[in-house]
């Protein structure tokens, strides 16, 4: 096994008391791994919207400026104070960022599970993957397929995960068809592919004719385009056709959401359901599983009473399914690195790429086809 350093870099993100988001690198000790740990070597970890909240923690990047003149750079970005409130409970923390990621196992604890990991290429999920090595319970790391770079399997636990997750909860839940907002990202197209395998109708919602055509060409069957003059027409009849009953909802904030139940209610009653003035009986449901809009989510009460808007994220429905079912569906994204859940990405950036104020700009985008790859080795 190669040798490794006694400190190493990892990226921390702090919202200050003066309300200043300060995004820098700090040198820590490199972990020695306890019985069941590993410790690996970070080669590659995505940076996801889910880790866009802790990173940026809402802050204006606009206005973002980088402070030299300290061991590393500082990344400075106002913080609102709307959103310095929500963030009460982290004021001060210097905290950790990076929800997975991949490597190579350089070490092992004692047990057998650990040892059985050592040299060997691992994704893995757990916090704090925005670090150049990351110890982890060898429970939480997935052996990636012979030959694969980390590379390829840096993003095989949100975005995989959260597509086998929604296709779970649908069914779960009874429901016999999706709706999937946003769906043009890395892990809508998953979920396009996802249900094409599993038969699952699917009705998409992009903002943009190329993304739609990009949806096309992956074999989707139902897009809809918000910008054009019939999106509710579009998505009335998509629903008639499909019968989908539930949503995910990455936007969050606006119109969507109350437009989708809406056209769930449409469906609905041109599918002969006795009149009430109560509304269909069919009940629709709206999972918001993202923010890519921070406006407030606007309700219009056009679709009767049997109808509900929740959140969803990926660990508590883990948490709910339990340990054999999350592995069962980690072997099976293993699987289809290649094919169902490979992703894509813009570009490479190091560390201290992300001190620079251009490319947190772009990072926090979150633009479709401008996802990043964080390669924590590179300078």
């Amino acid at each position: 096994m190669a040798t490794t350093p006694e400190v190493a870099l990892q990226l921390r993100s702090t919202v200050t008391h003066e309300g200043v988001l300060e995004v820098t690198l700090v040198e820590v000790a490199v972990p020695i791994p306890s019985e069941n740990e590993v410790l690996v070597r970070v080669e590659a970890s995505p940076i996801n919207p889910s880790d866009l909240g802790l990173l940026l923690a809402g802050a204006d990047t606009a206005s973002a400026v980088k402070v030299t003149g300290g061991p590393f750079p500082v990344l400075r970005a106002p913080l609102e104070a709307s959103a310095l409130r929500a963030l009460a409970g982290r004021v001060g923390q210097s905290m950790p960022v990076g929800n997975e990621g991949a490597g190579t196992v350089l070490a092992a604890g004692a047990s057998p599970g650990a040892q059985a990991l050592l040299g060997r290429s691992v994704s893995m999920a757990g916090g704090a993957m925005y670090s150049q090595f990351r110890s982890v319970d060898a429970a939480q790391c997935l052996v990636l397929p012979e030959g694969t770079p980390a590379r390829r399997g840096a993003s095989s636990f949100v975005n995989p995960l959260t597509a086998l997750g929604m296709v779970e909860t649908m069914r779960l839940e009874g429901h016999q068809a999706l709706v999937h907002t946003a769906a043009a990202s890395n892990l809508g197209q998953m979920l396009v592919k996802l249900c094409r395998e599993e038969s699952v109708p699917l009705v998409n919602i992009v903002r943009k004719p190329e993304q739609k055509n990009l949806l096309l060409s992956l074999g989707a069957q139902y897009v809809c385009d918000s910008s054009e003059a019939t999106f509710m027409s579009d998505l009335i009849a998509a629903l008639e056709q499909t019968s989908a009953t539930l949503a995910f909802d990455a936007t969050g904030g606006g119109t969507l959401a109350s437009q989708i139940l809406t056209a769930m209610e449409a469906a609905a009653n041109a599918a002969g359901a006795a009149y009430s003035r109560y509304g269909s009986t069919t009940y629709k449901q709206v999972y918001i599983y993202g923010g890519l809009d921070r406006g407030p989510t606007m309700l219009t009460r056009s679709f009767g009473f049997s109808w509900g808007v929740g959140g969803w994220l990926l660990t508590p429905f883990l948490q709910k399914v339990g340990p054999e079912a999350t592995a069962a569906l980690r072997e099976r994204v293993a699987k289809g690195l290649d094919t169902t859940f490979a992703s894509a990405y813009a570009g490479e950036i190091s560390l201290f790429d992300l001190l620079e104020p251009e490319v947190i700009r772009a990072v926090a985008r979150q633009a479709t086809g401008e996802k990043y790859l964080l390669v924590p080795h590179t300078l």
